[in-house]
This record gives C-alpha cells, structure tokens and sequence, in this order.
C-alpha cells in the first residue's frame, strides 16, 4: 500500500521509494524539489537518465484546444497500458509567483488513475516559454517509471520553438479560421512543428486552413475533434512513426538547444550583469567586453 503521510521533512532518498511505491504525494514533493533548491540532489539520488521515457510537446496558441487534445491522448496511451505524465507549462504570475492556467482542473478525468500524473510548472522568468525545471522533472518522471511525458506549454509567441529543444515529436495544435496559419508562421511555431494538427475540424473553414498549413509547412498535417477524440488514433501512430524514427543528429540539435537555452538563463540572472551594464552605460567598456566579463569571468 502506498505511503501518503506528509512528506515535507523527509529526505530524498525516502521520498523516492515512497513515489516508487505509488505516493501521488511523495512525487509531487519531489517535482516541487526539481523546481527549487533541491534539484541538484534528486538529480544525484536518481541517477544518468537511462534515455527509456518519450516526451511529447504540445503547443499552439490560446484556445486551440491543447488540453482536450492532451486528456484525448492520455486516454489512448491508458488504453494501451502505457503511464504517462503531463507537464503543463503555465505563465508565471508577476504577483503571486503562481501558474496562471487551469490545466489540471481541466484534465479531471484521469485525476483518479495512479498512471496518470499532471502537474503544472510556473515559468518562472524562463526565455522561451519553458521552465528550466523541465528536463529535470523529465528525468525524475523517467526514474518514477512513467513511459511518455506530454508537455503542454502556453504557445504565444515565437520563443516557444524552444519545446522542440527537449521533445520529439513537437505537435502544433491549431484552430480553423482564415489567416491561423498565416499567424503561426509569424509567431514561429511552424518552425518548431514536427506534427501539425487542425483541431474542431468539424468547423467552417478546417479543410482552408489545412491546404494554408500544406503549403506552409512540410509537418504532416491531421485534423482532430479532440473532444469527440475523432482522429486521436491517426495522431497516436504518427508520433509514433516520427519517434521511430529519431536518430542521432535530431538528438545532438535537441541536446544543444536545450544547453543554450539554460545558459542564457543563467546569463539573465548572473551577479555581474548589473555591474557590467553599468559599466557599459558609463563608458568604461563596450557591449562586447561585457559579454566576454559574463561569458569567461576574470
């Protein structure tokens, strides 16, 4: 039987077993590790990632439909038996520090079944519309045994190639309309699509912004009714002929830009970035000696 008793002062190494055994609880004290100070020592208590979990990105702009999308293919990865978690990627507020969207309250359906996790991660200031507790938390999901990973992240702007960084395939939701392809090419997000998908296809103006995706894109492009999940099985075997077919060069891209991405997150957040600014305003360097005081410190 699982151990859910509070977790808040146990050790690492305890609360692994604990969410090994099934604690829902356990587990989530540990992604609330991952997003804070104690990252570096589940990353050590866990171990090399052992490269055996699928991640999955969704993303698309606001009101395509990624969460129905989501609790669509959750259902179809339960049905064939296979544990899944999602990552869903919120804003961060400027006030309260908390993520901002309902996801969760959202995907209730499976809230029940212990094969399901969700949990959303705030931001957190993070470039590109990822927290940087992401590949860690994969890493812990990995190590808790879950098969796939769905990350869902806001999708509103063009820095949101960045889910392309950590997963394979990236699937773009969007909605029928004039000009929706128009406007995902502008906010980047073809860029990073491997699957497009053209969800409420049972809407006026679906099959236009198909031939628009076509002629944008070489993704392969699908239609969905998420809600009715018409079309889930199609999307299903086509992560799964893309995922098979992941080699070492895709691999090295992914691992690159994720290296990148946290860079200049810690850059953002250096201690001397003030005084280097400072010293660019003033005169006494120019921008590029700066960046070479943040890059190689002396």
């Amino acid at each position: 039987m699982a151990d859910d008793r509070p977790t808040n002062a146990r050790p690492i190494g305890e609360l692994l077993a604990a969410a090994r055994g099934g604690s829902a609880r356990a587990a989530g004290r540990l992604l609330t590790h991952v997003e804070g100070e104690g990252r570096a020592s589940v990353l050590e208590a866990i171990g090399p990632p052992r490269g055996t979990i699928s991640v999955i990105g969704i993303t698309g702009p606001p009101g395509a439909g990624k969460s129905t999308t989501i609790t669509a293919l959750v259902a179809a990865y339960r049905a064939r038996g296979t544990r899944v978690a999602v990552l869903a990627v919120d804003p961060t507020s400027p006030y309260s520090g908390g993520a901002l969207l309902g996801d969760r309250i959202r995907m209730t359906q499976h809230i029940d079944d212990p094969d399901v996790l969700i949990r959303s991660m705030a931001t957190r200031g993070h470039l590109g519309g990822l927290t940087s507790a992401v590949p860690a938390a994969i890493r812990l999901l990995e190590a808790l045994g879950h098969d796939i990973v769905l990350v869902e992240t806001v999708g509103v702007g063009q820095s949101e190639v960045e889910v392309s960084a950590i997963a394979d395939p990236t699937v773009v939701v969007l909605n029928p309309g004039a000009g929706d392809a128009v406007q995902a090419a502008k906010a980047g997000l073809l860029e990073a699509a491997d699957i497009l998908v053209v969800n409420k296809a049972d809407r006026d103006g679906a099959q236009q912004t198909v031939r628009d995706l076509r002629m944008e894109s070489h993704a392969p492009v699908l239609t969905l009714v998420a809600s009715r999940s018409e079309g889930i099985d199609e999307l299903v075997d086509t992560i799964d002929r893309h995922r098979r077919d992941d080699d070492a060069t895709r691999r090295t891209a992914r691992v690159r830009s994720q290296v990148l991405s946290l860079a200049m997150t810690r850059l953002r957040t250096h201690p001397a970035l003030g005084d280097v600014v400072d010293d660019v305003v003033t005169g006494r360097c120019d921008v590029y000696s700066a960046v070479e005081h943040l890059v190689i410190p002396r």
